[in-house]
């Protein structure tokens, strides 16, 4: 990711194309706190929540880090504390302040984070207009990153307020209400795959991350997956049908948490008089069986799995079977924030089509987060982007209505302990043939 010519190249041959989508990735993301109150912005409800200004600073910080402070000679730090405050989790970088305790950072207020915002934001448009040829041939790469992970953290601040507003009793709404397909749930097609020697992995010029790397072979079984997601519908029927209570459906550790914690429905999810309701970025509405289900862990999705028959497509399954198709769907530039029901969908006696592969929800897959056959993490700190993570995650495929569009492809992995259910994720059955 770091060390191809060829990308190099292609980040650093138009400096004005660079500007313009650095200038609108940044103005994204203050448009998405756009109707967020200072109050809103401060407080973290759990330790895997972040305060909204907290993500604001910490997207500042990562160009101010690995590109300003590095590159540029004549660049001044906004203010020395931030490199504590707002660092994520680069060891190599320097200490940092505990992930749990962010929402007891009061100060910098909004207005402050906003001030550093445009300090670093002017300072980078000078940069990639100034710099020398060869500090600009190291910072383009950086560039390019620093923007996909401003992406990633665009989805995590809707994420994160979701749950800040799901815990306050007045249960406030992010936006409007948004209209809802509603109607007849489409019957579940299956799409047949023959298996055998296939590749896996990016591949090519345009940016991935180093996790999709390096491209590689893989043995797979013929198999069937789902032509859409799991509905709500349908998981209201596990429900219904006691799988909260069926110990042999889950993994242990799943059957642990849900004892533990107390989980008899996915997250967001509440039953009053008899009548499911769910609460979203619009505000708490009306259960809509046709529409993707989501807020689940793997273990309630593996349970499922199993109550249905059925199990979690691998990873590589997953890949090979949205290998060519448009990476289309409803993400984030669509401002439903939510999962649609797919009203297009039709039941078919010939070849059924994959729907919704992209977009919608985050999918579980039975693959755990290792590294790809030769896989090397980068040098340095930006090695740390990835490479630790991998143990103990899950990795999911296809992205979910509050990713950036442009953000994901066939290839990206995306990847979260098997227990969160903030994440906007959902499954897709396949099982085996023959």
């Amino acid at each position: 990711m770091f060390d191809n010519a060829e990308k190099l190249e292609a980040c650093g041959a138009d400096r004005d194309a660079a500007i313009e989508r650095f200038a609108e990735i940044r103005r994204e993301s203050e448009a998405l706190t756009a109707n967020l109150t200072p109050e809103d912005q401060s407080i973290q409800s759990m330790p895997d929540v972040s305060p909204t200004k907290w993500h604001l600073a910490h997207m500042t910080w990562f160009f101010e880090t690995f590109i300003l402070s590095r590159l540029d000679p004549g660049y001044r730090v906004f203010d020395p504390a931030f490199a504590y405050l707002f660092n994520s989790y680069y060891e190599a970088v320097g200490p940092r302040h505990p992930r749990p305790e962010r929402g007891l950072l009061s100060r910098p207020a909004v207005d402050v984070v906003a001030a550093y915002r445009d300090h670093v934001s002017a300072a980078m448009t000078r940069f990639i207009e100034e710099a020398p040829a060869e500090a600009w041939h190291v910072a383009a790469p950086l560039l390019e990153l620093g923007v996909q992970h401003e992406q990633q953290h665009q989805e995590l601040i809707l994420m994160d307020i979701k749950h800040v507003f799901s815990v306050n009793p007045l249960l406030p709404a992010y936006q409007a209400p948004r209209p809802q397909v509603r109607g007849p749930a489409t019957p579940l097609a299956w799409a047949e795959f023959l298996g055998g020697l296939v590749e896996i992995g990016h591949s090519g010029s345009a940016f991935a991350f180093d996790n999709e790397t390096p491209r590689h072979k893989a043995w797979l079984e013929p198999f069937r997956l789902a032509a859409r997601p799991v509905s709500c519908g349908e998981y209201l029927d596990f429900i219904e049908a006691g799988g909260y209570r069926t110990p042999e459906f889950w993994l242990s550790d799943g059957w642990a948490a849900v004892r533990e914690q107390g989980w008899e429905a996915p997250l967001y999810w509440s039953r009053e008089g008899g009548e499911w309701s769910i609460f979203t970025l619009s505000g708490r509405c009306r259960l809509n069986p046709v529409e993707p289900v989501c807020h689940l862990s793997f273990y309630e999705a593996d349970a499922f799995a199993k109550w249905a028959g059925k199990r979690l497509p691998s990873e590589a399954e997953w890949e090979i079977a949205a290998e060519g198709l448009a990476v289309a769907g409803n993400f984030a530039d669509s401002r439903h924030l939510h999962p649609r029901a797919d009203a297009t969908a039709a039941p078919s006696d010939e070849k059924p089509v994959l729907r919704q592969m992209f977009g919608d929800v985050w999918e579980w897959t039975a693959s755990p987060y290792i590294p790809y056959p030769r896989f090397r993490p980068a040098a340095g700190a930006v090695g740390e982007y990835n490479g630790k993570f991998m143990c103990n995650q899950i990795v999911l495929r296809g992205g979910a209505a509050v990713t950036p569009a442009g953000h994901v492809r066939g290839t990206y992995r995306n990847f979260f302990p098997p227990s969160a259910r903030w994440v906007f994720a959902g499954l897709r059955l396949a099982e085996d043939l023959g």
